[in-house]
């Protein structure tokens, strides 16, 4: 079967990690991606670290299945070249900063004065419009603004999320945006102008404690891996570690408690009897199932929880994640190339039934710039003297375009 994607063309000034996880989604999912860079340096994520064989961790995870043309756009030939793959693609991201694209002329309203087909996103940290438009919006930032470091943390100290949670929440809105403007356009043959706002993407994500906040005037409370409306759900101690369990419904309670813990007293303790007696006496719950955690190893616990179907899991490190069961039993693992090596690579979450996903390689800096213009209809010579003035940039071992 064909990729999902296949034949849809997405050109993507980006950086960083937002809307370069967008794109990635769509080119797994068989699209062709077109990825601008700088000629100097190329994706600011590519020198975050070198961990990857030489490669930054960040732009291994969110940069395969890409075409790189590594291009000066501040430059009025770079600027007419990017227009040119623009002129033939489906779909135009871009994250630049605030107004940057319109003095580009990679503004929205610039591009489809001429492709009414086209669809275009911008993604940016806080929205057109309002007071913060101009602001810095890192993924820390914009964790702080939205809310979210208030609730992420212990009772002690407030923490931002260990993976960047704002970045990874704008770019899956923005590839759902796409997707569904692209079936739209299946059906009317109009494009789409598609904002998407790190922070409005943030604040969506607070949900129930945004509500809570609302209906109660309380600021809900840090809970470490706890949770404010349900108990029991924590981290419970065992003879060699801790487990942590979460119990959702009255059956789940009935099973912890009789068939795990072997304390049917429990069930008829009228501070336990419901969710919301239990978390009305959260501390009291929690201390009556940690005395009994005690008694099992985590090994022992965790099958006992599991048998029963009770709600549990061990806290893995991240090695322990790597070579998960889990993930090795369902063969999630794939390999791919970057410029230096091959390394692995996890299938995406959504797995299609007739097709696997594309996932490409990783490109090397400019590794499509001469081929990409070749594809435009820039003869050799003028190839040779726009890698030479420094407007577009390649890998040094590239031939170049008279001599291929």
């Amino acid at each position: 079967m064909t990729a999902p994607l296949d034949g849809f063309t997405v050109v993507s000034l980006e950086q960083a990690v937002a809307a370069p996880l967008a794109t990635r989604n769509l080119a797994d999912l068989g699209a062709r991606v077109i990825k601008i860079e700088r000629v100097d340096g190329g994706d600011f994520a590519r020198d975050y670290d070198h961990v990857v064989a030489g490669t930054g961790a960040h732009f291994v995870w969110l940069n395969r299945g890409k075409e790189s043309l590594a291009v000066d756009v501040k430059s009025t030939r770079g600027q007419q070249i990017v227009r040119t793959l623009i002129d033939d693609a489906d779909v135009f991201v871009q994250n630049l900063a605030p107004g940057a694209a319109a003095r580009l002329n990679l503004d929205a309203a610039s591009l489809r004065a001429d492709h009414r087909e086209l669809v275009v996103v911008n993604l940016s940290g806080y929205g057109t419009g309002g007071p913060h438009e101009q602001r810095k919006a890192y993924d820390m930032l914009i964790q702080a603004e939205s809310g979210l470091i208030s609730l992420t943390g212990t009772t002690r100290d407030a923490v931002k999320t260990g993976i960047p949670t704002a970045d990874i929440a704008a770019g899956m809105y923005c590839a759902q945006a796409v997707l569904a403007a692209l079936l739209r356009r299946l059906r009317t043959g109009e494009g789409a102008e598609i904002e998407v706002s790190m922070f409005e993407s943030t604040v969506e994500w607070m949900g129930h404690s945004m509500y809570t906040q609302m209906y109660t005037g309380t600021q809900p409370a840090r809970m470490g891996v706890s949770h404010s409306a349900i108990a029991p759900y924590d981290s419970y101690p065992t003879a060699d570690g801790d487990i942590l369990i979460g119990v959702q419904s009255e059956n789940g309670w009935r099973a912890l408690t009789v068939d795990v813990l072997g304390a049917p007293e429990l069930t008829t303790d009228a501070r336990f009897l419901t969710n919301v007696e239990r978390v009305r006496h959260r501390h009291e719950c929690d201390a009556a199932v940690a005395a009994l955690t005690r008694r099992f190893t985590t090994a022992e616990l965790d099958s006992r929880l599991a048998r029963a179907g009770v709600p549990a899991a061990q806290i893995s490190q991240i090695a322990d994640m790597v070579d998960h069961e889990q993930l090795r039993a369902r063969d999630r693992w794939r390999t791919i190339n970057t410029e230096n090596a091959e390394v692995p690579a996890l299938v995406p979450p959504a797995t299609f039934a007739d097709h696997d996903a594309a996932m490409g390689d990783v490109p090397a800096l400019g590794a499509h710039s001469v081929e990409l213009l070749r594809q435009i209809g820039l003869e050799p010579t003028e190839i040779d003297a726009l890698l030479a003035a420094g407007v577009v940039g390649a890998p040094p071992k590239t031939v170049t375009a008279q001599t291929i």
